[in-house]
């Protein structure tokens, strides 16, 4: 693949993964065929700061959770309120953190 089009995806998409994860996947990409590369390219990642905003709105609905793909996390906080608030209140700290590494998660099953 060429180098400016990973480079250029890389600066568009970084704040959508660990900062310790760019230059793996800056080598992973750079060996992406042309398909595989249209695929990538087009995908929708979760925005971590979207998530804060929506843990703290709805966190103790579990909505935050559910956007992620968490569902059994999500329906736990449902029944229990986010953990009687504490829950919640945790997320707002780790929710971004979870949101990069599922969009890590999402990126490695689209380059296998």
């Amino acid at each position: 693949m060429d180098s400016q089009k990973v480079d250029m995806f890389i600066m568009s998409n970084a704040k959508f993964f660990e900062s310790t994860h760019l230059s793996s996947i800056r080598d992973q990409l750079l060996q992406v065929s042309e398909e595989k590369w249209n695929m990538i390219s087009t995908t929708q990642f979760k925005d971590p700061s979207t998530m804060l905003i929506v843990s703290v709105i709805a966190g103790s609905l579990g909505i935050d959770r559910f956007m992620i793909g968490d569902t059994g996390l999500g329906i736990g906080k449902l029944l229990t309120c986010g953990g009687l608030g504490v829950w919640t209140i945790i997320d707002w700290f780790m929710i971004q953190g979870a949101t990069r590494e599922k969009n890590m998660q999402k990126l490695k099953m689209l380059l296998s």
